[in-house]
């Protein structure tokens, strides 16, 4: 049995990861995210960025949490635990833009991207940890990858924008918007993986599972296969 851990908040990566048939443990990680993109060179590809992100978010929950999520995990009978950290930003123009967290940022970017296009990046950390040996959480791989999809953007109204900005919906996601509830409406189509647009990309997660010779099988609750 493998224990699968999210450090994530976002409720839509859970929500991803459940339909999927996994039933995940979640650790909100706490990581300063400007004060860490300060500290990365200039020019550092946008790639990189939303990659060291999603790093930094595995790595603090692995490090404040790993102990007591491996007690957790074999008490449940696991003997391996897979976590997870995400991070996605859009980029436009050449710049990267993550949550907008108030209505007036919301609207400049919308009144910057509606009736264009942007990508969207999120950045993947895989930790996966042997639990067998005594009580130690003996991390055995890492990897990292990042997806992108291309998302077009329709030109909703003014009066559209402020009523679906006013709802609070989009103010905690990157780039302000979401295709999978409100924000389906004014996003005309996207080019890519539509997951990772609400926050984890599947097929990105079985690729890393894979290099660590696992199966996207092998994290499904008990009980789907009759």
């Amino acid at each position: 049995m493998i224990a699968f851990v999210l450090a994530s908040a976002s409720p839509s990566r859970l929500r991803i990861l459940q339909q999927a048939g996994v039933d995940p443990l979640v650790r909100v990680p706490r990581v300063d995210e400007d004060a860490l993109l300060a500290t990365l060179p200039d020019r550092t590809p946008p790639v990189r960025i939303v990659e060291e992100l999603a790093r930094a978010k595995a790595d603090e929950v692995l490090a404040r949490e790993g102990a007591a999520l491996a007690e957790e995990a074999r008490a449940a009978g696991a003997e391996q635990m897979v976590l997870v950290g995400c991070d996605s930003m859009l980029l436009v123009d050449g710049w990267l833009e993550g949550k907008p967290h108030t209505y007036e940022r919301a609207m400049e970017r919308w009144r910057a991207v509606r009736g264009r296009h942007g990508v969207l990046l999120t950045g993947h950390a895989l930790v996966v940890a042997d639990l067998r040996d005594g009580t130690d959480l003996v991390v055995t791989h890492r990897g990292a990858d990042t997806s992108d999809t291309t998302v077009h953007f329709g030109a909703p109204s003014d009066a559209d924008l402020d009523v679906y900005l006013r709802t609070g919906e989009p103010l905690e996601c990157a780039g302000a918007f979401t295709i999978e509830s409100l924000g389906g409406w004014f996003i005309d189509r996207i080019e890519g993986d539509p997951s990772s647009v609400i926050g984890l990309s599947l097929p990105l997660l079985r690729r890393l599972l894979a290099g660590a010779d696992l199966h996207a099988h092998h994290l499904w609750r008990p009980g789907l296969v009759g």
